[in-house]
């Protein structure tokens, strides 16, 4: 406990000091000092409310008896940074959020924490942070947004993106893309969809670190308050019985989160945080478990942008534990695993109930008998690729086509939006990944604007960058080895023909092994030149395939 160093004795009459400059009582700093890592910013649309789900967390705390102290943690908003050279700075925001989060604990020796993220990188940023420094700790995120409606039918982020693809492609007018651009994001929260930030909230819950509804209720519900509350009161039970990150985000846990992935069919950049949040709690992750894991896993979830539905009627419809109540069917998960609750999972989801079918399939009756994610090998992906197999039309889960090539996702919209792009093309964006963007840039811009252009059934896309959550489409991502690392696809020429074969997990450039020899000795990869974090990031990063972790 942090008065057993800090408060008590004689010696630690200083640190005293600073408390009472801090306002705290005596009494407060006799209780145990509960960190709240606050995500709040005005600038992050599903951080907006997180101010309001602090409060909560603070009263939750104190009523337990706890002293909660709040500390901040950076958010960028993946949305508002797509598309530009603010997109290199999501991704590697992960590893600050995990390393401020490491030098407040350890410097000011919390005894318990509350962790209240929202967006994309916040989330596996602080699973990280708590695996590192492993005290008691519970995550509260803010919710998701509520779904957008458009001439009566619900939409989201997603849906706004495309509708910029078929404004340039004349199939809507300046008037329609504004009613989509004024109704689309109506309340705060994450965006309504099985994105990232939904992916990743949803994932604590499996995982074990969250409470029930963490993933599904929706920010602006009042229970989004009660739950926090009960975080702050929960997190003082955690202190109590000493139950730590690494008791619960166990090698099962993860592996029962990978399992909840392919039925939900979150977003492919689970495939980036996974890896990393393992790797933090010293558990090895195998890039190939994916796809064991959904030979044997039923897609249950088709949310958008897979589907018609969305985070509140997940919600309505059971919630995560409904989904997770009925993989148990087929003995797909371990529910031995101890979660924050400081009950097993199986204890967890016992009186689960699948209140709509629609949304949730029955384990009987899937969407497809494979999850919703697979990772392909191949010539072009010795280290393998990713892509959302729930989100691909069904023509286009076996592909040929020729290969456009482009060196960066500004060259590739440029040839989309002047109608460049063909039915039947591959697209291939390049020095993208996290090394050669660097940080690993989402192509959202992209590839909406081939869906909105009616090009979803006929052209692929392929990058060593990565997919937004609200991608659809034949899209594959995280290329690895990455061209700047000297991948294969760094040799990929205009015209090449490039195979895709989801269901058989290969990517392959049809050329002879000859000529791909020949291509591979003459090759350099290019460098970009480098200031700031980014250089620093790019010199420790690794491969897509190992999360983009940093190698220390």
């Amino acid at each position: 406990m942090i008065k057993d160093t800090i408060v008590n004795g004689p010696q630690n009459a200083p640190h005293r000091s600073l408390y009472h400059a801090l306002g705290l009582t005596r009494e407060e700093q006799q209780r145990p000092l509960i960190g709240i890592v606050s995500s709040y910013n005005e600038i992050v649309p599903g951080h907006m409310n997180l101010d309001k789900i602090v409060e909560a967390v603070k009263l939750g705390v104190a009523m337990a008896g706890g002293t909660p102290i709040v500390f901040p943690a950076i958010a960028v908003c993946d949305g508002i940074a797509m598309g530009h050279e603010g997109m290199k700075y999501s991704l590697v925001t992960r590893d600050l959020i995990a390393d401020s989060t490491e030098a407040m604990v350890r410097a000011h020796g919390f005894d318990g924490l509350v962790m209240v993220p929202n967006c994309d990188k916040n989330v596996p940023g602080l699973l990280m942070a708590a695996a590192r420094v492993n005290i008691p700790t519970i995550f509260v995120s803010g919710g998701p947004m509520l779904a957008g409606r458009v001439d009566g039918k619900k939409t989201s982020l997603s849906s706004m993106f495309e509708a910029v693809g078929a404004y340039t492609a004349g199939k809507i007018d300046q008037q329609q893309l504004t009613v989509c651009e004024e109704n689309t994001c109506p309340t705060c929260g994450s965006c309504s969809g099985m994105y990232t930030a939904n992916s990743m909230n949803c994932l604590t819950e499996v995982l074990g670190m969250g409470l029930k509804g963490n993933g599904t209720i929706p920010a602006v519900y009042s229970a989004r308050i009660e739950l926090a509350k009960h975080a702050g009161m929960q997190v003082m039970e955690l202190v109590k019985k000493n139950i730590r990150p690494k008791d619960i985000m166990t090698a099962a846990a993860i592996r029962n989160a990978l399992t909840a992935d392919m039925a939900l069919g979150c977003s492919t950049n689970s495939m980036l945080h996974l890896p990393a949040i393992a790797n933090e709690c010293g558990v090895d992750f195998d890039l190939d478990m994916a796809n064991q894991i959904s030979a044997v896993t039923p897609n249950l979830c088709h949310l958008a942008p897979a589907g018609p539905t969305y985070m509140e009627d997940l919600n309505q419809a059971g919630g995560v534990y409904a989904v997770l109540k009925e993989l148990t069917k087929g003995g797909l998960l371990d529910t031995s695993v101890m979660t924050v609750t400081g009950k097993t999972l199986g204890e967890n989801i016992a009186s689960a109930v699948n209140r709509d079918e629609t949304v949730i399939r029955p384990y009987e009756a899937p969407y497809s008998p494979t999850g919703g994610i697979a990772v392909l090998r191949g010539n072009l992906a010795m280290d393998g690729s990713v892509v959302k197999r729930s989100a691909v039309a069904p023509e286009m889960l076996v592909h040929e086509g020729p290969a456009k090539v482009f060196d960066c996702e500004e060259d590739a919209q440029a040839a989309i939006n002047a109608g460049q792009i063909r039915p039947g093309d591959v697209v291939v964006i390049r020095y993208e990944g996290p090394k050669g963007g660097p940080g690993m840039r989402e192509m959202l811009n992209p590839t909406s604007a081939i869906m909105g252009m009616g090009l979803g059934s006929s052209v692929a896309l392929i990058t060593d960058g990565r997919f937004s959550g609200a991608t659809r489409g034949a899209c594959i991502g995280h290329v690895s080895p990455e061209a700047a690392s000297g991948g294969v696809i760094g040799v990929v020429q205009n015209g090449d023909i490039i195979s895709i074969d989801i269901p058989n997990s290969k990517l392959e450039l049809k050329i002879s092994q000859e000529e791909l020899e020949r291509r591979m000795a003459a090759f350099t990869p290019k460098k970009k030149e480098l200031s700031g974090y980014l250089k620093r990031y790019a010199a420790l990063v690794s491969s897509g395939a190992k999360g983009a972790i940093l190698n220390l």
